[in-house]
């Protein structure tokens, strides 16, 4: 793979052995698509690279030789209809498998590949066409996101529409058409330092900013996929993720594909929990990952039933895991899940990485692929036990660190800032360097001289047999600042009385230090979210102070 030095892959995993040779000697040309799917698929061309099932029971097996030409085909196609090198192109392709060989073949073309939800609204892709200046957009069929960019205002203003998985009036026919197009196609030059993929991030209050990535970022994959995933170039990887967020990046190509790993993909619209366990078997699922609440879900589904024999390693991310789940889970597989942290500006930041031994709730230790601190308000690290802001450093500029915020340099100048990426991102690390999240900047509660982290409360709250999801916030209080709040969604069965309200109070109490039970207590149908599913506490906290203003 065209000098990448790749020494610090080793099968046995050692911090300080892995630190110590931590070394990416990146040609200024490189580029993903040629020199590493490409290579892939002349030097080993039956390689399994994807596999792919319809919920319908429709599968389709792609070996690296066949992305590698419907690639070639792509970029061809693309180009005929006006793709050029630097354009900003979008892909709204839930879990079509033809995301993988377009976005190959836009990184041979040298174009920004702009992953997005397929839930979008024409008002979000009026802000992104504008935002980000997209010159095409290329949205599956299987959904009803076509419909919302025919009724946005400025649709006129993307130069290409495509539709894949069908065929829709006004819109370029991108399967029919893709394939009359020539299999021979010549390198385009594009430096390590082009613009390269670009994430619209799924912030919980005002528009999301645009993480620009270089051509360095898919490097920054390989080591979560060695030693995160701990993916078998033999077996078969699924990261459940819709094509439109980070988390796809991060499980279902660069990383994975480096390891010459194959992933799996699979096309649904509801999510059911036996389905998914269905399909480990099936599919001999060798390592899997997903967020903690769909582990939750397989529990309550029941394994009973299922071989899930074939799994080997088994992953979480998103948000903190309940111990009961990690304990749960371990007693019937035998299989320890493996959480990490990381954002859609970044690779995996801090991870318990394999040879680890998980702390259930803890997102782990510092990748030894980055310097990673906690510093205070003063930009000093925080001794143990004392919460901070987790910092990466970018001196000097390692792989999987964002290069900016498109067309935004104050908001980049206040993230890279003193030879720091600021996540925004709070916690504390033990004594032992686990760390262990505590929330948002904005979500931190500040409550009688006390910092409270909603996600502990969240966790505690979730061990109940009665809480299905709940959300953590602080309520303005004139006596102590805040009070803890708890709005909480039930499980069937459970009434929202004010027994039950006390019940969890106690409960709280007993299992976290008294002083951050919630005094309040608000019992709803539903949880105010983002379009990537995240909890929106912005919009709690809003309505809370307009109740406060006006009583």
């Amino acid at each position: 793979m065209r000098n990448i030095n790749l020494r610090y892959v080793e099968e046995t995993f050692d911090e300080k052995g892995l630190l110590k040779n931590l070394k990416i000697n990146c040609p200024e040309d490189f580029n993903f698509g040629y020199d590493i799917v490409d290579d892939i698929a002349v030097n080993d061309p039956d390689r399994r690279a994807l596999v792919w099932q319809h919920e319908n029971g429709e599968e389709r097996t792609f070996t690296f030789a066949e992305i590698k030409r419907m690639s070639d085909k792509t970029a061809n196609y693309l180009t005929s209809k006006g793709i050029q090198k630097g354009d900003f192109v979008m892909l709204v392709l839930k879990h079509s498998y033809q995301f993988w060989y377009i976005s190959v073949a836009l990184h041979k073309i040298g174009a920004v590949v702009v992953p997005a939800t397929y839930m979008l609204k024409p008002h979000d892709i009026e802000y992104r066409i504008k935002a980000a200046n997209l010159k095409a957009a290329i949205v599956t069929i299987q959904t009803d996101v076509a419909d919302s960019f025919d009724n946005t205002p400025n649709v006129s203003d993307l130069a290409c529409k495509f539709i894949v998985g069908g065929q829709r009036e006004g819109w370029f026919d991108f399967d029919t058409e893709v394939e009359e197009a020539s299999e021979e196609w010549e390198r385009v030059p594009t430096n390590y330092r082009d613009n390269f993929l670009m994430y619209f991030t799924s912030g919980t209050s005002g528009n999301p900013k645009m993480a620009l990535h270089d051509y360095t970022y898919p490097l920054g994959h390989i080591l979560l996929a060695k030693h995160w995933h701990q993916v078998d170039p033999d077996g078969l990887h699924w990261s459940v993720a819709d094509t439109g967020w980070a988390k796809n990046a991060w499980g279902k190509i660069y990383g994975q594909w480096i390891m010459e790993a194959a992933v799996f993909v699979y096309e649904y619209d509801k999510f059911e929990p036996s389905d998914i366990l269905d399909i480990i078997e099936k599919q001999k699922i060798t390592t899997f990952c997903c967020p903690p609440t769909m582990f939750r879900l397989y529990m309550n589904a029941g394994l009973e039933g299922h071989d899930l024999s074939s799994l080997k390693n088994c992953c979480i991310a998103g948000e903190a895991l309940n111990p009961d789940t990690y304990n749960a889970w371990y007693k019937a597989t035998g299989l320890k899940l493996m959480e990490a942290f990381g954002q859609s500006e970044s690779t995996v930041i801090i991870g318990t990485l394999k040879g680890m031994t998980p702390k259930p709730g803890s997102m782990g230790k510092p990748s030894p692929q980055f310097k990673v601190e906690l510093h205070d308000d003063r930009g000093m690290p925080c001794p143990v036990g004392v919460e901070g802001e987790i910092v990466v450093s970018i001196d000097p500029r390692i792989p999987g660190i964002f290069n900016e915020y498109y067309k935004d340099p104050e908001k980049t100048a206040f993230t890279l800032r003193d030879g720091w990426h600021h996540t925004g991102d709070i916690a504390w690390m033990d004594e032992d360097g686990y760390f262990w999240y505590s929330g948002r900047n904005d979500d931190i509660i500040k409550s009688s001289g006390y910092r409270i982290s909603p996600f502990e409360i969240e966790s505690v709250l979730l061990e109940h047999p009665g809480v299905l999801e709940c959300a953590v916030t602080g309520v303005p209080d004139p006596v102590r600042g805040q009070l803890v709040k708890a709005t909480i969604i039930l499980r069937d069965g459970y009434e929202g009385t004010e027994e039950l309200k006390k019940e969890l109070q106690t409960y709280v109490k007993k299992n976290t230090a008294p002083y951050k039970y919630p005094r309040v207590i608000d019992f709803v149908k539903e949880l105010p979210k983002s379009i990537s599913g995240k909890v929106k506490r912005v919009d709690i906290r809003k309505k809370d102070i307009e109740l406060s203003k006006n009583n």
